[in-house]
């Protein structure tokens, strides 16, 4: 008897029918990068459509999102340098602008989850995501304490989810438990396990002035060649107290999203990060490209390689078309 595959392919209504990985509003994570100020809205040049918002207009941002559907959305601070030095102290700043922007949309919008991020990089005068030595090694076990004062200053000002993005080695476990002797057990950790030293980065360093100021991020950062050490940092994440894992970028590293995916006990995310989207707006904008096709292409991708939720520049977009089509 011959197969004949394309049977299933017919009609639209067949092909939906017979459809295996379907993208929901609900898998969808929207990064938003808050700056100091009021009324201030400035695009990132790298990133068209993207802004750096002032924290009123985060909270605006947070109430359309919620209302096209969105339930998460993660948050990055841009701030001036002033505030910055080698200890990154202004990462646990009560009255800071991160710390109110969190309280000022859990305010707003209750539900709305947020995801912080720790990390030490967008408050430190080195730009690195730990403690810079003085011959400019990163000092992983010093670091961690500053890690985990940031999570629990951001949990107190009422995050749903802490993202650490450092790389740094055990910090899941020392924030975990630093986390839980605050009275925070409720609190989530979505670990960047396996976090790339990746050429796709560059827009969202632009986004905050975070980029290096000597040196790079090899050293903490995983190899684009490996997978098989992402395996390792998933089963070393989860055993240290990880709810959900991370791989970032997305598009390169879709083998490594399905590898995780097939062993892992919780979640995997996938951050399909700023230069994949600066990529296709360009191409678009240029023509060369149908955006809404590659991007709905794209995010599906991620679906089918395993991710449970994505988090995208393309989010309020794409939230914006499944609600039409719904």
């Amino acid at each position: 008897m011959l197969k004949r595959l394309r049977r299933n392919r017919r009609t639209a209504a067949l092909r939906a029918l017979v459809r295996e990985h379907r993208l929901d509003v609900d898998d969808l994570v929207m990064p938003l990068f808050v700056q100091p100020g009021e009324d201030k809205k400035d695009e990132i040049k790298s990133m068209p459509d993207i802004f750096r918002l002032s924290p009123n207009l985060i909270v605006a941002e947070c109430i359309a999102l919620w209302d096209l559907g969105v339930k998460a959305v993660a948050l990055f601070p841009a701030l001036d340098d002033s505030v910055k030095d080698a200890k990154a102290t202004e990462s646990t700043n009560e009255d800071g602008l991160y710390q109110s922007t969190i309280r000022a949309i859990k305010a707003a919008v209750p539900e709305l989850l947020v995801i912080s991020d720790v990390a030490m990089d967008p408050y430190s005068s080195d730009g690195h995501d730990g403690l810079l030595s003085e011959n400019g090694e990163i000092l992983n076990d010093e670091s961690l304490p500053i890690l985990a004062a940031m999570a629990v200053s951001q949990a107190k000002a009422g995050a749903d989810i802490i993202a650490p993005s450092d790389m740094m080695d055990f910090r899941i476990e020392y924030i975990r438990e630093e986390l839980d002797s605050h009275g925070f057990e409720h609190i989530a950790i979505l670990a960047y396990t396996a976090k790339y030293a990746s050429a796709f980065y560059g827009p969202f360093r632009d986004a905050l002035d975070s980029a290096p100021r000597s040196g790079d991020k090899k050293t903490y950062q995983m190899d684009s060649a490996n997978v098989r050490e992402a395996v390792r940092e998933a089963g070393t994440d989860i055993d240290e107290g990880a709810d959900i894992i991370m791989v970032k970028p997305g598009l390169p590293y879709l083998d490594v999203v399905r590898a995780l995916a097939e062993q892992s006990e919780v979640p995997v995310a996938v951050y399909n990060v700023s230069g994949e989207y600066a990529m296709l707006k360009a191409a678009a904008q240029n023509g060369w490209l149908d955006y809404k096709s590659v991007v709905l292409e794209t995010l599906t991708a991620f679906k089918r390689a395993g991710a449970s939720l994505i988090l995208s520049y393309h989010t309020k977009e794409v939230a914006a078309w499944l609600k039409e089509e719904a």
